[in-house]
């Protein structure tokens, strides 16, 4: 009989201690995904393109075609040789080129932000008028990228497609089918505006949005 009693009380006093313990923290949230980054690099106070640094801005093209609500910011670097104040004005000069560039390619001037910040921000750490390959450089970010996420319903994809079509093609390619199109998605024909985009933009190598 004492035996059970100090069997009984053993698990009273063990489910005592479970039910004390606090409950188990939740999971963490998921990490922010950071928005796609380039970087260009420049010779010693120069501000030209090498034709490395153009095969990297035609990444950044795509990678802003994949959305029609994307962003690019250009931010000029430069080393830590020469005066603070040309440096600062050699900076500006790059981002303006990187940008000029992509306006080229066909990112609309209005979606791109080019500034300069002379000698701050090295990526290798120097002393004074140290002429660093890697700190002459424009580093590019793509804000607002969605282009691996879906859409959800013909309606969203077909204004997806037209804001795609009039961000990256109308400039150069508009006709009287796609402006009937977009004209289409707007009234809810999205049967019909949908194949026709599709084969537009296709046709002009501008990568389509997932669609659920």
């Amino acid at each position: 009989m004492l035996k059970k009693l100090m069997l009984v009380f053993a698990a009273t006093f063990l489910l005592g201690a479970c039910a004390s313990e606090p409950p188990p923290p939740p999971p963490p949230p998921p990490a922010a995904v950071a928005p796609p980054s380039f970087m260009v690099f420049f010779d010693w106070d120069s501000a030209k393109l090498s034709d490395a640094s153009l095969n990297v801005l035609s990444q950044v093209v795509t990678a802003f075609r994949g959305s029609p609500n994307a962003t690019v910011s250009a931010v000029g670097h430069t080393d830590t040789s020469g005066p603070p104040d040309y440096n600062m004005a050699l900076s500006l000069r790059r981002a303006n080129v990187v940008k000029t560039e992509l306006v080229r390619q066909g990112i609309p001037a209005a979606a791109i932000t080019a500034t300069g910040v002379g000698e701050e921000g090295l990526l290798v750490q120097t002393g004074d008028g140290v002429r660093e390959p890697q700190n002459r450089r424009v580093e590019i970010k793509v804000a607002g990228a969605t282009a691996g996420m879906s859409v959800s319903n013909d309606l969203a994809y077909c204004r997806a497609l037209s804001a795609l079509y009039r961000r990256n093609v109308s400039n150069s390619n508009a006709d009287a089918v796609a402006g009937d199109a977009l004209a289409k998605c707007e009234a809810g024909d999205t049967a019909t505006g949908i194949p026709i985009l599709q084969r537009i933009l296709t046709d002009n190598r501008v990568p389509l949005p997932p669609r659920a």
